[in-house]
């Protein structure tokens, strides 16, 4: 589990493709203390396994499966290229951002990003079945960065980008067109999935719900 408060950005140092896998090899922009074997990385928000490390250089080997690069910007890795960083969150640490499993959903398209102040204010669309999971002050992952969506709609949704994330993050690279890996909230997907058999589904609560459905499914009477 991480917290979506990036470490550090690291620099791709290698990147090898076969049958739509991937591996990689990357260079924190920091010196990690006793790294392992073994270890969650997140790596602009995917969460992948350190292979091993290259302790004279400072970088550590990932593998990416034929299913995360279908889903993430993995795939779109070149040698130079820089990401989020961050290690698996440890217990009795601080929670500065929100719970971040490291499994994206899928991508987000960047509209557009238009000064605000010192911030910046950055629009994304998404596939409109990820909506529901997305609200207005809720939470939400984009390339790792944990952010708080100011506004949403079915398809899109705006961030706030601080000037402390814009210039110690990849956000500051961001652009319309940007493709950036997008992880919803955890708990919103949960309680849509157990509400399902209730009268729930992926697009919300059913609108059918009635006193007689709450009533047959024990929520009434009791």
């Amino acid at each position: 589990m991480f917290t979506g408060l990036v470490a550090c950005t690291g620099t791709v140092v290698s990147v090898s493709f076969r049958n739509n896998e991937a591996r990689i090899e990357v260079r924190p922009g920091i010196r990690w203390e006793r790294p392992e074997q073994g270890e969650s990385i997140a790596c602009n928000g995917v969460c992948l396994t350190a292979e091993g490390w290259n302790a004279l250089e400072n970088a550590f080997f990932a593998y990416a499966s034929a299913e995360t690069c279908s889903c993430t910007n993995i795939g779109s890795l070149r040698p130079g290229s820089r990401i989020n960083l961050e290690r698996a969150l440890q217990l009795g640490g601080r929670l500065g951002g929100h719970i971040v499993s490291g499994h994206v959903d899928a991508l987000s398209r960047v509209e557009s990003a238009v000064p605000a102040g010192e911030s910046r204010c950055v629009r994304l669309s998404c596939e409109a079945r990820w909506s529901p999971f997305i609200v207005s002050k809720g939470s939400v992952t984009l390339d790792g960065i944990s952010l708080t969506v100011n506004a949403c709609g079915e398809g899109w949704f705006e961030v706030n980008i601080i000037p402390e994330t814009w210039n110690a993050t990849t956000a500051c690279l961001w652009k319309a067109g940007s493709q950036v890996n997008m992880e919803t909230d955890i708990l919103a997907k949960y309680v849509c999935h157990l509400l399902g058999p209730y009268g729930g589904r992926a697009g919300g609560m059913d609108p059918g719900i009635t006193m007689d459905l709450l009533a047959r499914n024990g929520f009434l009477g009791m």
